[in-house]
């Protein structure tokens, strides 16, 4: 089989000739390349199963929005913005104020700039490093929603077209290199964190759910302008992050309330294009397995035997194998990239073993590798070395 191939057939949970792995995301690698093309060829010259993801726009290219993979998020021409920075009475960092001005209302944000704020003067649209030094969240209440729906556009037909062109060079690569074709993020409560906060995100199921409603559906109906142009381009996987989504924030009945239909509609509407429907959730994923089968995805990505609860593999394995892909298996942040190369080899040598059998399993670190240390890539020859070693 070519990667490509192997990998489908994994998502599909049909048989395959081996094991695919594939690591869901390694920055560390990417530091070293120009862009994501040679990161695969690079991958696929260590031996792994990769995969091409596109819009290929790396971190430092999104600036509005750094943490979300996509299609460019562009403030409408008719919104003007204004950006400062205070000094609050209390407050031991600078405050950055940032104001949108739209024709339905004005949006208001202010967050510490704190030593390690990653952005220097700039204040994105969203972003994960502003939800804990937020002193005021752009959402707030219900009467801040029309001027979220005015700030929120769809992407535009100059982005559609460069993202086509985009296309044309990924499929030829792909068609040289036969590897998995992604694209995405879609996004739901990731965002509803970004804008509200977390915690406030939690207080609004109780003290305001019709408003918390309201705020998904808003972004519900967003992100689908944001998925159609990258499902219709004809990529192999769609992939939406949940992060913010497992029960770390969420109960089940809160879940199946507030997430799980617009879950389902956006994994049927992958399908409609042909295309698989994948979905990131590292953590708290246990408690909610069922409900991520009922929303038909195919594949949960990052799958975590270091993750809270009893025996993550073995019970996701239970509850998912052979219905939804499981993609990950061995923790990236604790054992590959702090552990001994012995852990690193027992951690592989286990979750190949608790999948043995399973149509349906892609082996990688969960989440990233970030680490550039020595040791750190000394680990990855181990992990890569016991893959190819055990896999078949």
């Amino acid at each position: 089989m070519t990667s490509r191939e192997r990998m489908v057939r994994a998502l599909r949970q049909q048989d395959v000739d081996h094991v695919p792995c594939a690591f869901m995301s390694f920055a560390s690698l990417r530091a070293r390349c120009q862009d994501a093309y040679e990161v695969v060829r690079r991958e696929r010259a260590m031996g792994l199963d990769s995969m091409l993801f596109v819009p290929t726009s790396w971190r430092d290219q999104r600036r509005n929005h750094p943490d979300l993979r996509g299609l460019p998020v562009r403030l409408p021409p008719e919104v003007e913005t204004r950006l400062w920075t205070e000094t609050w009475p209390g407050e031991s960092c600078p405050v950055l104020y940032k104001e949108y001005h739209t024709p339905a209302g004005v949006l208001t944000t202010a967050v510490r700039r704190s030593a390690d704020w990653p952005h220097g003067g700039f204040l994105p649209l969203m972003d994960d490093y502003q939800v804990p030094r937020a002193i005021k969240p752009l959402v707030t209440s219900a009467s801040d929603l029309d001027a979220l729906r005015a700030l929120l556009r769809p992407p535009d037909e100059a982005d559609i077209a460069e993202f086509h062109r985009e296309m044309a060079r990924a499929k030829a690569f792909v068609a040289e290199h036969p590897v998995l074709l992604a694209g995405g993020w879609g996004v739901g409560a990731d965002m509803v964190g970004w804008l509200c906060g977390l915690e406030p995100m939690m207080l609004l199921t109780a003290d305001a759910p019709d408003l918390l409603a309201e705020l998904l559906q808003i972004i519900a109906a967003w992100n689908e302008s944001r998925m159609r142009p990258i499902l219709a381009a004809g990529v192999d996987l769609f992939i939406r992050r949940g992060w913010y989504e497992g029960a770390d924030f969420w109960s089940p009945s809160l879940y199946r309330r507030f997430l799980l239909p617009t879950l389902r509609r956006e994994a049927a509407l992958a399908h409609e294009y042909g295309a698989l429907f994948g979905y990131i959730m590292t953590t708290g994923a246990l408690p909610m397995a069922q409900l991520i089968r009922e929303a038909g995805v195919d594949v949960l990505i990052g799958v975590d035997p270091l993750q809270s609860g009893d025996h993550p593999l073995e019970t996701l394995r239970d509850v998912l194998g052979g219905r939804v892909c499981l993609w990950g298996g061995v923790n990236a942040a604790i054992t590959v990239e702090e552990s001994e190369a012995d852990d690193v080899r027992q951690a592989v040598e286990h979750a190949l073993e608790v999948m043995a059998g399973v149509n349906g399993f892609v082996l990688s670190p969960v989440d990233n590798i970030t680490s550039m240390t020595r040791k750190t890539w000394q680990n990855i020859e181990v992990f890569v070395g016991t893959w190819k070693r055990l896999a078949r």
